[in-house]
């Protein structure tokens, strides 16, 4: 295959990503003034529901300004050899090819950032300020880039450092160690990730005692669940909207509730939304999902690995001398289509696990309350309640309000 036919093949597989996006994102639209199933008419008054209409048709015409503007940065930076230009620039400062591959991608990410920072900014400070959301100051927004930057220079810029440095060492057998050392990062991640990275962005503490944690204990002693690490984290700081999750492993174990959760519901709804959190612990949810990721990663450094010494994935993006970090670029876009897949697969073993930690809630708790909750939660964050099933099949990751709902009331 010539670099200019897998040029086009880059071309056509962006161009029809975004045009399924589109269409998609229209069936959706015209969905938002739907009338709401009985089973979920309660969630909104006549008020409220035409602010949750007014903030959906809001974002879907912002998400068509910020998805063709990046569509378009893309196809010009493919057919002005852009890629050529930075590589260029990159190589000006080393001769290394770690150093050039570093270089490279700081100035492609970082200008990608800079340039989409405006997009960001409004969806922020406009839109999520205009309904009522935001509480992020104009400070803590760009510290927040800032602290990302230097995350993203330090932890990907030194797994992408030492992956270049096997693959220089061991040539195609460089994927079993990528793998090896991806795999030891993400472990310690899903260890660590609440102890170590939550607090360079939000504060957290221990929830306070009184009721509602001596109910959060009395319920995890009943089905046997050893949790002394119950944390509350800051999360007004940046927006109304709530949340929990589960984290870690062994001694590492926790969960962390939101304080606008805690705000937003009643205590024996916050029970019974820990009960759904636990219930993803119990039904091993946490282990399939860690080790699922480690076998994609697995299977994606290997076909990497067929195809990177291949000097036409560097040709085909306007480059003469064929790299790693070029050749990876091309592999990312052309393998596009198969991370679609597997996000599709994925996505569906997610709405199976929501619906199967919502029985175990139901089970060991009640449904009542976590009913309630979801009925609040989306409310409080003007939720789509009629979404296109093809969306829902498509981006998904939860049952729609409406069918778990329905799953809880099944007897």
């Amino acid at each position: 295959m010539t670099a200019n036919t897998l040029f086009w093949i880059i071309i056509a597989i962006i161009v029809l990503n975004f045009i399924i996006d589109k269409i998609l994102d229209a069936l959706n639209a015209k969905h938002f003034n739907d009338n709401l199933p009985e089973a979920i008419n309660d969630v909104y008054d006549d008020t409220e529901y035409k602010k949750s209409q007014a903030y959906k048709l809001t974002n879907y015409k912002f998400g068509i300004i910020t998805s063709t503007f990046s569509l378009l940065l893309t196809l010009a930076f493919l057919f002005l050899d852009g890629f050529e230009y930075v590589d260029n620039i990159a190589r000006n400062y080393s001769e290394n090819p770690i150093l050039i591959a570093l270089i490279f991608f700081g100035i492609i990410m970082i200008g990608s950032d800079i340039l989409t920072t405006l997009f960001s900014y409004y969806k922020t400070f406009v839109i999520e300020e205009r309904f009522g959301f935001n509480k992020t100051t104009k400070k803590t927004f760009i510290l927040d880039k800032i602290k990302g930057w230097v995350m993203m220079g330090i932890l990907g810029g030194g797994i992408l450092a030492a992956i270049i440095w096997f693959y220089n060492a061991t040539g195609i057998y460089f994927w079993l160690y990528a793998w090896g050392l991806v795999t030891v990062f993400t472990v310690f991640m899903n260890m660590f990730y609440s102890r170590l990275i939550v607090p360079l962005f939000n504060k957290q503490a221990p929830l306070e005692a009184g009721d509602l944690r001596d109910k959060i204990s009395a319920y995890a002693e009943t089905v046997g669940f050893k949790l002394n690490k119950i944390f509350v984290i800051d999360g007004s700081k940046r927006s109304t909207k709530a949340n929990a999750y589960f984290s870690g492993f062994g001694s590492e174990k926790r969960v962390t509730l939101y304080d606008t959760l805690i705000n937003d519901l009643d205590e024996e709804e916050i029970v019974a939304v820990l009960a759904h959190e636990v219930g993803h612990y119990k039904r091993n949810h946490i282990i399939f999902n860690l080790i699922s990721s480690i076998v994609l990663t697995g299977l994606t450094l290997y076909i990497l690995s067929i195809f990177i010494s291949n000097p036409v994935l560097s040709n085909a993006l306007g480059v003469e001398i064929p790299s790693f970090h070029i050749g990876l670029i091309a592999f990312g876009l052309l393998y596009s289509p198969i991370s679609e897949i597997t996000g599709l697969i994925m996505n569906w073993f997610s709405r199976k696990f929501e619906y199967q930690a919502d029985n175990y809630a139901k089970e060991t708790y009640k449904a009542e309350p976590l009913i309630t909750s979801l009925k609040k939660l989306s409310k409080n964050s003007l939720s789509n309640l009629t979404p296109h099933p093809a969306y829902v099949f498509m981006h998904y990751s939860h049952p729609t309000l409406l069918d778990r709902i329905n799953n809880l009331k099944k007897h």
